[in-house]
């Protein structure tokens, strides 16, 4: 059967001002989705619709979604992005602003912005959830981290019994080593640690996971995609990478 035609479709991406974000917006917008981006750098969204996003927020996540609605005349396709790691560090140096901004963004947020945006989501419409692999297994020095991903993958297959019968499909990306801004965010700024996690690896790329978040997307309507998995070559878990030249 021929792929699912996008043309045409609304979509709201969180975290659109960079990284995942913004390189899924942009391949949306090449398919022919108006596309609604949401971030707390508004100056940085290249999407149809800017508008300032922060997930942690009620008040500005209720704000956002009804205007983003309005102005794309109803969704078709949410892709929670919007995400963060703090530190990488055992967890009895763990801290309460840390632990509470990671819970607040990556799990809190993400399902805020699922339960405002349901209500506007059209028939035919899509879930995309941003994973990780390390919500599939644990690695250390990450246990706030990864506690969150479980909590989306979790919350993503609950949603799907929830949702049963209602023609919208769920789907969760879960990616291993993407490089980003994600470590700098991680490491607060500190260049050389963010930039040594992705040394010696060739690790996957922004575009590689807007392409397999427009896969899942594209398939033919009687087609579900629960969950993408993937990883770079030299990866086989969140913790075990093999690098070369180093």
């Amino acid at each position: 059967m021929p792929p699912y035609d996008l043309s045409g479709k609304t979509a709201i991406v969180t975290g659109a001002s960079s990284g995942i974000g913004r390189a899924t917006a942009r391949l949306l917008a090449d398919a022919g989705v108006r596309v609604a981006g949401g971030a707390r750098r508004v100056d940085r969204l290249e999407t149809e619709v800017a508008l300032e996003l922060d997930v942690t927020d009620p008040a500005s996540a209720a704000h956002f979604v009804a205007a983003a609605a309005e102005e794309l005349g109803g969704v078709d396709i949410l892709f929670n992005n919007a995400g963060l790691a703090l530190g990488r560090a055992p967890f009895d140096e763990s801290t309460e602003d840390d632990e509470s901004t990671v819970f607040n963004t990556n799990v809190n947020g993400l399902v805020r912005m699922t339960r405002l945006t349901l209500p506007h989501i059209r028939d035919g419409g899509h879930i995309v959830n941003m994973g990780s692999v390390a919500g599939r297994q644990a690695y250390e020095n990450a246990a706030s981290y990864v506690a969150s991903k479980f909590a989306v993958r979790g919350f993503t297959y609950a949603l799907r019994e929830d949702l049963l019968g209602r023609p919208i499909r769920i789907t969760t990306v879960d990616a291993g080593l993407v490089d980003t801004e994600f470590s700098i965010v991680r490491f607060k700024g500190d260049a050389e640690k963010a930039g040594a996690v992705y040394r010696g690896i060739d690790p996957l790329t922004a575009e590689d996971i807007a392409d397999c978040v427009l896969w899942a997307l594209t398939r033919p309507w009687h087609v579900n995609v629960d969950e993408i998995v993937v990883k770079a070559r030299n990866q086989a878990s969140g913790g075990r990478i093999f690098r070369t030249g180093i």
